[in-house]
């Protein structure tokens, strides 16, 4: 899901219940919208409360796209004309003139509940023959005769907590589903995806596993988590996220949230925005730089088609040469820029070198980085040797206090790295990345050797 619903320039209105044989048409979503109102409600009632139907409708239609309510299940349109589940649509009908120039005006507008970013599943009917909990269509003649405001009409059935977005952006919306593969090894904010929804499931299913933590990256926790609901919903537990799996996962996801629901748990933007940027190419510098330096680095040791780069956060030509190489090396496309495909097959590479390493390769030296940055909630080998390493610095800079040897990136570990990277002017956040995992394991080595020089020796630099 997107961070920002975009409002489609199309939508594909099934003319029939969902499984049945009707046609599908496609109509721009302006006209849409029109067609509805048409079908709905009366030219001749007040338009206040025309406004107030029409923003109603508009929420609807766009919470089925959002949420990619009938999409996810395998279909292959955006919303269907029952009027038992959907909206009323007639295709080709004649379109009231009063009701086409508000339509014009307000289209792209929707009720959003609360903080929340989807459009507002706001269900209605026609508050006669059928009364509901949402909006109430002919009791909105009555509310506007009164005087009140379209927005005052939807607070009267929605609540005092809603809001207009207005203008919102126009396009044709990008599939939920990316077309990619995930699994081990995959990286990027569609592994970060899998893992917040995942998570948010487990409240409601409890044999699921905890990801923590949620850090974009398919590591064996998310695996394990996926295995689990696979097994759950009758899915081939392979531990893969493919088409089918990804669209479960959101109707579920979707479902345990009430997304097409009045009482929607509701989105927040930090479900959605991804913490991964796009694109990384020449000119750019950073701690993002240096981490994708590592990796190459790493990488070339072992593919002498990979050119060594110099580890210095600066996207330079000689880094570009470098991914590059890698990229015609792993049959991608030749442009020198890095993005979530070019960083998802280099963390695979790595990954993989690391793995295929024999038991005890490193026992002379210190481990190289884990591939992926280390904060509160991770596991593994990786934290196991930073604890040990910052536990070692430690006798040396006091200030660093002490941290249990237990391979968890608990409170105490995150103080440590916070107290290291005071002292070696490493900034204030509480991760570990390439940068940090390179300074950490260089002070160390540095310590060591200096701790096993022999009475009368010296290092030849001050260790302290």
């Amino acid at each position: 899901m997107p961070a920002t619903p975009i409002v489609p320039e199309y939508i594909t209105v099934h003319l029939g219940p969902p499984d049945s044989q009707a046609q599908n048409v496609t109509v721009p979503f302006a006209d849409y919208i029109k067609n509805v109102a048409s079908s709905e409600i009366f030219p001749t009632w007040p338009e206040n409360a025309i406004r107030a139907n029409i923003y109603a409708q508009v929420s609807f239609a766009l919470n089925r796209v959002y949420t990619s309510y009938y999409r996810s299940r395998g279909y292959d349109f955006d919303i269907t004309n029952s009027i038992a589940i959907d909206q009323s649509f007639f295709n080709n009908r004649d379109i009231f003139e009063n009701i086409s120039k508000i339509v014009d005006e307000i289209f792209n507008d929707y009720i959003v509940k609360g903080d929340s970013i989807e459009p507002f599943f706001a269900a209605y009917c026609d508050g006669r023959e059928l009364q509901c909990e949402g909006l109430e269509q002919w009791g909105t003649v009555a509310l506007a005769e009164e005087g009140l405001t379209p927005y005052e009409i939807l607070q009267y059935y929605y609540g005092n907590d809603i809001n207009i977005v207005t203008n919102a952006p126009v396009g044709q919306p990008v599939a939920s589903w990316d077309g990619r593969t995930l699994a081990y090894g995959s990286i990027g904010n569609s592994v970060q995806q899998v893992q917040i929804r995942l998570n948010r499931i487990s409240k409601n299913f409890s044999a699921l596993p905890k990801i923590y933590p949620v850090n974009g990256v398919f590591d064996r926790s998310t695996e394990d988590a996926v295995r689990a609901y696979q097994a759950a919903f009758s899915l081939e537990p392979d531990g893969i996220v493919g088409k089918d799996t990804w669209y479960s996962i959101q109707r579920t996801y979707n479902a345990v949230k009430r997304l097409n629901d009045l009482a929607s748990e509701g989105l927040s933007r930090d479900e959605v925005s991804g913490i991964f940027d796009s694109i990384l190419e020449e000119g750019d510098s950073g701690a993002e730089v240096y981490e994708l330096q590592y990796l190459l680095s790493l990488i070339s040791e072992y593919n002498n088609v990979v050119e060594a780069v110099t580890l210095d956060g600066i996207f330079g030509a000689d880094t570009r040469r470098s991914v590059e190489s890698f990229q015609r090396s792993y049959g991608l496309d030749v442009n020198g820029r890095v993005n979530i495909p070019v960083w998802d097959r280099l963390y695979r590479e790595y990954v993989g070198i690391l793995e295929s390493l024999p038991e005890g390769y490193f026992e002379s030296t210190t481990l190289p980085y884990p591939g992926t940055v280390l904060r509160l909630g991770s596991e593994g080998a990786g934290v196991l040797a930073l604890q040990e390493y910052l536990n070692f610095i430690g006798n040396t800079y006091t200030d660093i206090p002490r941290v249990d040897e237990d391979g968890i990136f608990g409170v105490g570990t995150q103080a440590a790295v916070l107290a290291y990277k005071s002292i070696f002017g490493l900034g204030n956040e509480p991760i570990v990345g390439a940068t940090a995992w390179e300074s950490i394991t260089s002070t160390y080595r540095d310590l060591f050797d200096g701790s096993r020089v022999s009475s009368g020796q010296f290092p030849g630099y001050n260790i302290e």
